[in-house]
């Protein structure tokens, strides 16, 4: 019986095969914000953090992590094509989402618990912005999770980076195939 949730037929579209220049409109771009916003959270500490860059801003992301790559990256690892790639995925995209968590030290709730709430948060985001017919790519390079891009972004210690989103219109034609291994061998059923 097939799904009548959009889950199953979510895929990852990357910033490549996004329309870059056609822009998703403010009003949509909020409400995939406030679906994101209603995710699981225990305590109601709400500690997703998103970071929405749009239009020119884009470049000022590109430029700050071509930067932080080039200081948190050892000279002898420097890869150019992993360095280009971070500007080609963040121009690709018409909107890129830097997504941090915000861990209470000390606090009641566990770092486990609101970096899993982030993520449940995202993946409202991955959904609701695939049910409206715009592409996702949830994109964790070093650089992007850093403590460096966490001070970039303007945030204190109590924030942990976890990637950027990036968003847009799938181009003409584009649907990655994706498949599952069987449920059966991903489960156990207890009875007693």
């Amino acid at each position: 019986m097939p799904s009548k949730f959009p889950y199953r037929t979510r895929r990852t579209i990357k910033p490549a095969q996004m329309e870059s220049a056609r822009p998703v409109s403010g009003e949509l771009l909020r409400e995939i914000l406030e679906d994101a916003h209603w995710a699981p959270t225990h305590g109601l500490t709400q500690p997703w953090r998103f970071h929405v860059f749009i239009a020119a801003a884009r470049d000022r992301l590109a430029d700050g992590l071509e930067s932080l790559y080039d200081e948190c990256t050892a000279p002898a690892d420097r890869k150019p094509d992993k360095r280009a790639k971070l500007r080609a995925n963040v121009r690709g995209a018409p909107v890129a989402i830097a997504v941090a968590a915000r861990i209470e030290p000390g606090g009641k709730i566990s770092e486990l618990d609101e970096i899993s709430a982030t993520a449940c948060a995202v993946q409202n985001l991955l959904l609701s912005a695939h049910q409206r017919g715009l592409g996702t790519f949830w994109s964790t390079p070093p650089v992007a999770c850093s403590r460096e891009f966490a001070v970039w972004l303007g945030l204190d210690a109590t924030h942990r980076c976890m990637g950027i989103v990036y968003l847009g219109y799938p181009q003409e034609g584009t649907r990655p195939a994706s498949s599952r291994l069987p449920l059966s061998e991903r489960t156990i059923f207890y009875t007693e």
